[in-house]
């Protein structure tokens, strides 16, 4: 599997990329570097640099795609392409938005009890 290209995931709209390692390493180098941007003590920054050094490791160790895909077991390394992708959207959500810092009104009372307080 490291030397030919399948012809298909099987799975609809979901693309054969022609150099996943290539790929899932720039992927998991891009997450560390914009996982800086969060608070140290953040606990999903945390959660995500584990991640990300965990299956950069898995990728630059094993040449055959093959067994990245099994090691990580999370499905097909185009799947883990578009995983990847999609933390990386997340991860530019969180910094625009910067959930860690205080809001600017008080939450009102009893935002969270239920049912609702009268």
């Amino acid at each position: 599997m490291s030397n030919i290209l399948k012809k298909t995931t099987g799975l609809t709209g979901l693309a054969v990329s022609s150099n996943p390692r290539l790929e899932l390493s720039v992927l998991y180098d891009r997450i560390l570097r914009l996982s800086t941007h969060l608070p140290k003590e953040y606990i999903y920054r945390k959660s995500v640099e584990n991640l990300a050094k965990e299956r950069i490791n898995i990728v630059k160790e094993n040449e055959n795609v093959a067994v990245i895909e099994e090691k990580i077991n999370q499905g097909q390394v185009e799947e883990l392409i578009n995983h990847a992708k999609n933390e990386i959207f997340l991860i530019q959500e969180i910094i625009e938005q910067r959930p860690w810092e205080n809001l600017l009104e008080k939450a009102p009372p009893h935002q969270w009890t239920w049912p609702a307080y009268k």
